[in-house]
């Protein structure tokens, strides 16, 4: 099965209060060879960007309405009379509120689903296959 890969930059914003916040370059990866996960590499202005990786089906979620519980909760909201979706990352070494736009978001999760669409992401993990041929060579 072919691997491929949805890639889009975007400048998110670190959220530092009510009425402040920073822009961060990010990049959101999409990979077929992980097809349950979102991975977001927010570079930061140090010499390694911070990784982060997820429920692509969350993203999804948050795109419409609250969701997530601990190290991730994702929901939709308005900033500036524009959708955005707000990311509130735990991690041990801090807490970060970021703020994207709802409509990058949406264009990008669309290009995965149509890569992968929902349901269909154990049939690229090949698991049946490889338990079939563990079956088979047991047989």
């Amino acid at each position: 099965m072919e691997q491929s890969t949805v890639e889009r930059e975007l400048e998110m914003k670190l959220v530092l209060s009510s009425d402040h916040s920073v822009p961060v370059p990010a990049r959101l990866t999409y990979r077929t060879s992980d097809p349950y996960a979102v991975h977001v590499a927010f570079h930061i202005g140090s010499e390694n960007p911070v990784h982060w990786t997820f429920a692509r089906e969350l993203l999804v979620e948050g795109v419409f309405r609250p969701c997530g519980r601990g190290d991730v909760r994702i929901r939709p909201s308005r900033a500036d009379g524009r959708g955005v979706v707000l990311m509130a990352l735990s991690s041990p070494n801090g807490d970060a509120l970021l703020e994207a736009p709802s409509a990058q978001v949406s264009a990008w999760l669309e290009r995965t689903l149509r890569v992968v669409a929902p349901g269909t992401e154990a049939e690229r993990l090949g698991i049946d296959d490889g338990l079939a041929a563990l079956l088979s060579a047991e047989a």
